[in-house]
């Protein structure tokens, strides 16, 4: 579900401490408070169950609902009825008054949770283990004081557009997550695949992809709805179906059906042309030897062809091939005990073998037929290596010393 990725406890740990300028001073918090002049003073003070503080000399100060960036002007401008002059005032938030909260509704361990006032809801949700993804909800959360509801909050507008709006916490304050609403899912051509909740009984096609981003090659959507006993496919082509509208449960699924029209093949070796050649769909061997630039020392009759799609063939009868390799090994049957110990050691010598020829990439080689490049077939991505001559021939193989010759005819 989206929004599960929030709570891995990156926030639990992350404290405030209340120091924005929008803080709002509360009972508990203690103010830092320096006079100088013709009255020296330097001392902390609480904020007490009447909203103020008492200053000495001065008396008691409202300090309860001030902004904690206006907390300064406040307090100078007590001091300056009192010592018109030659008395100079700083004041400043020093502790925020921590307080407990309540976490409640469908989170994974809902109870009583600290803080301070100035905490995200993300932190206590955090503490309460996150939202249960599997019954809770990511665009539901309210915040209730007492029996008002003071705030309702959707995490997918945090995620998505990194709105969230703060809120300060008093104590026994009330975190409440509401049941998981109506879900859609989302997969295919886009960036966020994923299951996503929506808060009314419909969501438009243009909304739900807003949220899952197509990726640039995205075409076409089908939806498949399942109401009632029903299971129904809808197709549509992406530019016709901004308002198209989802319900509970629908499946989304963004497609790329686009048709090649051109292919690229690679030339590789000795040829003096372009090394990347773009070809009609379907064209042929005749047709890239047809632009190939070719020199004195291209070696033409030895052309090789190299295909991707028959490397990943060969790699998977490969696999095959070793699979059977295994199973014959291992499920032979001895009838003497010496018959026994040599097929366990050669089960274990094979199995070396078997995990060492898995690890082989086969190259994907195509045997070309001259009398057939007319009807070879191309595909996007082929790579065509054209031999370069040489005078050098090699021996290898069962030979006692394997060694390059300079070829002379005769």
């Amino acid at each position: 579900m989206f929004g599960s990725q929030l709570f891995g406890g990156a926030f639990r740990h992350s404290a405030g401490i209340g120091f924005n300028p929008d803080y709002q001073i509360s009972i508990g918090d203690r103010v830092s408070l320096r006079l100088w002049g013709a009255f020296m003073y330097d001392g902390q003070l609480a904020v007490d169950p009447q909203g103020n503080i008492f200053v000495p000399n001065i008396g008691p100060v409202a300090v309860s609902g001030v902004r904690n960036g206006e907390l300064n002007n406040v307090i100078s401008n007590h001091v300056r009825r009192v010592y018109k002059v030659n008395v100079h005032a700083y004041a400043s938030l020093d502790i925020a008054q921590p307080v407990k909260v309540f976490v409640t509704g469908f989170v994974k361990q809902p109870g009583l949770y600290g803080g301070i006032a100035a905490d995200s809801v993300l932190s206590y949700l955090d503490k309460a283990g996150g939202v249960d993804a599997e019954r809770g909800s990511y665009v539901d959360i309210s915040i209730r004081r007492g029996d008002a509801i003071r705030k309702h909050l959707n995490l997918y507008d945090f995620l998505l557009n990194g709105k969230l709006d703060l809120v300060q916490f008093s104590d026994g304050d009330v975190i409440i997550v509401g049941p998981r609403q109506h879900t859609f899912a989302v997969s295919g051509e886009v960036y966020n695949a994923n299951d996503f909740e929506f808060g009314k009984n419909q969501i438009s096609v243009n909304d739900a992809l807003a949220m899952a981003r197509p990726k640039p090659g995205a075409t076409h959507i089908s939806i498949t709805r399942r109401q009632g006993s029903e299971k129904t496919s809808e197709y549509y082509p992406l530019a016709d179906a901004g308002s198209v509208m989802l319900n509970d449960g629908d499946q989304l699924t963004v497609t790329a059906d686009r048709y090649a029209g051109t292919i690229q093949v690679r030339v590789e070796g000795a040829h003096s042309g372009e090394h990347a050649i773009v070809l009609p769909y379907g064209a042929t061997m005749a047709d890239v030897l047809a632009k190939v630039s070719s020199n004195s020392m291209s070696q033409t009759d030895s052309i090789q062809l190299f295909r991707k799609s028959v490397a990943e063939r060969q790699k998977a009868m490969l696999a095959l091939s070793l699979q059977k390799l295994q199973e014959t090994a291992f499920s032979a049957r001895s009838s003497t005990k010496e018959e026994s110990e040599l097929r366990t050691r050669e089960a274990e010598l094979i199995e070396r073998f078997v995990a060492k020829a898995g690890k082989v990439e086969p190259k994907g080689q195509v045997v070309l037929n001259e009398r057939a490049l007319q009807t070879t077939l191309l595909e996007d991505g082929d790579v065509i290596r054209i031999p370069e001559k040489t005078s050098v021939v090699m021996v290898h193989g069962d030979v006692l010393f394997p060694n390059a010759v300079s070829w002379q005819p005769g």
